[in-house]
């Protein structure tokens, strides 16, 4: 299955391709990432719908895997969808080098082409994190 999705609330639907791949809808509503691993980000899960291959809109099981394991846990409060989910630093290094890595096993027509704002924000992203944490 692919990892696409479709926001309820501004009506896009959006995929994540690969490893690294990280895309948000056009409100900031939900997000995708890491292609087939199929990890999905939502503020407000009622506005989340997943898309199989066929183009079919499936309406998901959600499930808190924190609260599911402990049901006394207490979730953080929700500050953005990007803090939420930003790598720390060792992270930040590792993703970046995963996505240097894949970029160099592309076909030499794949790097020829533009990236994508999602490429470019999913770098600007690890960069700023691992900045950050040298402060």
């Amino acid at each position: 299955m692919r990892n696409r999705a479709k926001c309820k609330k501004c009506g896009s639907i959006i995929e994540s391709f690969h490893p690294t791949d990280f895309v948000i809808c056009a409100c900031d509503e939900i997000a995708l990432d890491g292609g087939d691993a199929l990890r999905c980000y939502a503020r407000d899960w009622q506005n989340f719908l997943r898309i199989d291959d066929e183009g079919n809109e499936i309406v998901p099981k959600i499930e808190d895997v924190i609260t599911a394991k402990n049901p006394d846990a207490k979730m953080p409060p929700h500050t953005s969808l990007a803090e939420d989910i930003s790598p720390k630093k060792d992270d930040a290094l590792e993703a970046l080098k995963l996505m240097i890595d894949s970029y160099f096993k592309l076909p030499s027509s794949a790097l020829n082409s533009p990236a994508t704002n999602a490429d470019l924000c999913n770098v600007m992203m690890i960069l700023y994190q691992g900045l950050k944490e040298r402060e």
